[in-house]
């Protein structure tokens, strides 16, 4: 996508819904494709999979690891697994099995984490996987991926099929806008700059890169040039990116709807400090836990929206300064 300075963002769905309608067409076009899910499959939207290909389809009942484990299993006899439940489930309850039956072989297991961060709502704390990213990147060998919107879901689920090894893949909960054009094309470990940028760099992932480019829209009205880089890709990183953002703009910040104590934030500034130290700032949820509410109470609260990015932006503009 050539770099545009303004963004007319249009209502588009869910990227959880984008993953199933993505995964029945992956399901038509590949026979070994199969899907796992954990008694949500309406709600991971792996219904779909099940009503068009119910011998492919396995429910494994309110039991993630074991879901994990029969994933596992069925890379090991030379599927395609996509096991998804929401991501607090699928992550802090299968993470033993993701670490010692995925991860260690390294086997082709495809994790889909739906209802991510604090934007489930009014679910509440238990179901807000706000540590996923964290917990995912820690795996090795794993690719971890944040979808921003249905476009590249769709194209980043085929990426991920088409990628010998376990991936872990981020969808939320609520309708989000449509950002790209249905011909952009997706690489893993490779971000797509979106708004070109000079005086600082907005490094988002998720549901906060719709945030990043209205703050983008806020900042030009003031006169500040702001790079916005869609991070889709956690793990591997792209740090080549990240170095040349730090380089020419000279000051970064860094946006997701997770802890930022151990996200995208943590693994940016990683790569910032191996590459080219600069100053830095961290839209994130801070040390706690959410409350229940709407969602967007809930992001507007916990200071995960455009006005919290630009007021960062600024921030990190007088110290570089």
């Amino acid at each position: 996508m050539s770099p545009r300075t303004k963004f007319e963002l249009k209502p588009g769905m869910a990227t959880r819904e984008a993953f199933g309608r993505a995964l029945v067409e992956l399901g038509r076009e590949n026979p070994n494709v199969v899907a796992v899910d954990a008694d949500l499959s309406k709600s991971t939207y792996t219904h779909f999979f099940a009503v068009e290909f119910p011998g492919r389809f396995f429910s494994c009942g309110i039991a993630e690891a074991n879901m994990v484990g029969v994933a596992a299993g069925l890379a090991s006899a030379g599927k395609i697994p996509f096991a998804a439940s929401f991501a607090s489930f699928a992550v802090n309850k299968g993470f033993e099995q993701m670490r010692v039956l995925v991860a260690y072989p390294g086997v082709n297991v495809k994790i889909v984490g739906t209802h991510c961060g604090i934007s489930i709502g009014e679910d509440g704390p238990s179901q807000m996987a706000t540590e996923d990213i964290a917990l995912a990147c820690s795996l090795a060998g794993f690719v971890v991926l944040s979808p921003a919107d249905e476009v590249s879901m769709r194209a980043l689920v085929r990426a991920a099929a088409a990628h010998n090894g376990p991936v872990y893949i981020r969808a939320g909960r609520p309708k989000v806008p449509v950002i790209y054009p249905p011909s952009q094309s997706f690489e893993i470990g490779r971000s797509v700059e979106l708004t070109g940028g000079t005086d600082l760099t907005i490094v988002a992932t998720g549901l906060l890169v719709a945030e990043a480019i209205r703050a983008a829209d806020q900042l030009a009205a003031e006169g500040v040039s702001a790079r916005v880089l869609d991070m889709h890709t956690i793990k591997p990183l792209d740090t080549d990116a990240i170095r040349r953002a730090a380089a020419e703009t000279g000051a970064l910040v860094v946006a997701e709807e997770h802890l930022a104590e151990g996200g995208l934030g943590v693994r940016v500034a990683q790569a910032v400090a191996r590459t080219h130290p600069c100053p830095m700032e961290f839209v994130g949820l801070a040390d706690t836990y959410a409350e229940s509410g709407t969602p967007e109470e809930l992001l507007d609260k916990y200071g995960l929206t455009a006005r919290d990015v630009a007021a960062a932006a600024r921030r990190v503009l007088a110290r570089k300064r």
